[in-house]
């Protein structure tokens, strides 16, 4: 092997070992790290609103009251609105037990009666409401997690939206009139507001379809799973199929094998239509990703920063994929992140 060759693969190596040291030292700092990158996108999502009432003379303080009020406003609502849901829930799991054991009765004597020898312990220590929202709540418990710096992360949008103004001017005295940095910097602002507007409109949608569709068939609790069904809606691929189960659960227990059979449908209808036909289109024009680095992100950045970071794992994948493109050495490895 040459002494190029020797080079080549030395730094290759080196590489390597940079980025699994960076990813080690970003997931034993994720409790840090998550509260800091949820400030800088709601920082980036208040900061179109923030523009828009500085030019209609709106003072830049009373402007950033006006935001901050809205999320606390908003933020206090849903988290009323899930914990008041949540403990009627729970409150009712010991009555979908009792139906649940009834249930499972019925279904290991019809099994019986096909022929079929079935233990009376198996259904039951399989088939448990419980499970179930333990895969909602770990989600939940993740973002209540965030929300205990509430506090920290207000003050950190507080100061981002204070210092976008002058943001532009420092790069370019830091780096020169002729920098690319900002541009870079406003290319991925621009993508992630458009992402998030679309995701958004598409988890509204999915959750009005449910919602309506859950309380025109009567399962219980049909405002919780449409609101679970838009946050999860957020988390790409396996949101929407978390979101699901409890609801089709429940909808077993308390109505029936054929109405849990439609409430599976409802949801797939739902996904299928806006996650698998308008969603698609809409979000391959807007982000560049193929659908293969859509899960592999998810995969690794709720591995490296938890259920925060399954909602965050599309702009994050961005950022890198702009950071690749910077440079004509790593611009290779952007094209195999486009769709």
């Amino acid at each position: 092997m040459s002494s190029s060759e020797n080079r080549v693969a030395g730094n290759v190596v080196l590489i390597l070992a940079a980025i699994v040291i960076v990813i080690a030292g970003v997931k034993s700092a994720a409790s840090m790290l998550v509260p800091f990158l949820l400030a800088v996108f709601i920082a980036i999502l208040a900061a179109p609103l923030m523009r828009w009432l500085t030019r209609h003379k709106v003072p830049t303080l009373i402007a950033l009251i006006i935001i901050l009020l809205g999320f606390t406003v908003v933020g206090t609502l849903l988290a009323t609105f899930i914990g008041k849901t949540l403990n009627a829930f729970y409150a009712d799991v010991p009555v979908y037990e009792q139906k649940l054991q009834t249930l499972t009765t019925q279904s290991v004597t019809w099994l019986r009666g096909q022929g079929i020898e079935v233990a009376d312990n198996v259904l039951r220590e399989y088939v448990n409401p419980g499970v179930a929202m333990k895969m909602v709540a770990s989600v939940f418990n993740g973002l209540g997690g965030v929300l205990a710096n509430t506090f920290l992360i207000l003050f950190a949008v507080i100061f981002i939206l204070l210092e976008a103004s002058s943001f532009p001017d420092k790069v370019r005295k830091a780096f020169g009139d002729h920098t690319q940095a900002f541009t870079h910097f406003q290319r991925f602002t621009d993508s992630v507001q458009q992402y998030l507007m679309i995701k958004t409109l598409m988890s509204l949608g999915t959750a009005a379809m449910v919602g309506i569709a859950l309380v025109i068939v009567g399962v219980d609790y049909a405002p919780l799973w449409a609101l679970i069904a838009f946050l999860l809606n957020y988390i790409p691929n396996i949101g929407s199929i978390i979101a699901a189960v409890p609801a089709v659960l429940v909808a077993l227990i308390q109505l029936g094998v054929g109405d849990a059979l439609i409430t599976a449908a409802i949801y797939v209808g739902a996904n299928t239509f806006f996650g698998n036909v308008v969603e698609p289109r809409m979000m391959g024009r807007s982000l560049g990703l193929s659908s293969f680095v859509v899960f592999v992100s998810l995969v690794f950045w709720g591995w490296v920063l938890g259920p925060v970071g399954m909602l965050l794992s599309i702009p994050l994948t961005m950022v890198v994929k702009i950071a690749l493109e910077t440079r004509p050495q790593t611009r290779w490895m952007a094209t195999l992140l486009d769709h």
